[in-house]
């Protein structure tokens, strides 16, 4: 019997390797317009974000949005939004990638104190139902849909 790689393979997925923090949070590199940075992977987020402070890091066109981010710790924050962005996760790319921005101190001031490492941003659900992503666990490996 084939494995979940191999099977997947087949169905037109490709394998990123995850990399699991000691916040017990899965991170994944990926680039934005191409630049690299690391983000935290949540299922729980419903819209993938960046910090206010990568603006100009991943040279973002934003605009002012009425949209309230609420999130573990926080609520009714102020955000901003970039649309027609370039994302590339691993071989998956895509266009015209949306992403919200806002504040990720509460979330960074979180992770360094748990000894991990600050992050560039968040990838949401958005970014995985559109992918049809499928994480294996054990393994530590996110697939995504090319």
């Amino acid at each position: 019997m084939d494995d979940l790689k191999d099977f997947l393979d087949k169905k037109g997925y490709t394998r990123i390797k995850l990399k699991f923090t000691k916040t017990n949070h899965f991170e994944i590199k990926a680039t934005i317009n191409g630049i690299k940075g690391t983000f935290i992977l949540d299922t729980g987020a419903s819209n993938s974000c960046v910090g206010f402070e990568a603006i100009e890091q991943f040279k973002l066109n934003v605009e002012d949005s009425d949209i309230k981010a609420v999130g573990a710790g926080a609520s009714d924050m102020l955000t901003m939004i970039s649309e027609e962005n370039e994302l590339k996760i691993g071989r998956w790319k895509k266009s015209k990638v949306p992403f919200i921005l806002f504040n990720l101190i509460h979330v960074n001031n979180g992770l360094i104190e748990h000894q991990a490492e600050p992050v560039d941003g968040i990838i949401g659900a958005d970014i995985l139902k559109k992918s049809k992503a499928i994480i294996d666990y054990e393994k530590k490996y996110l697939y995504l849909k090319l």
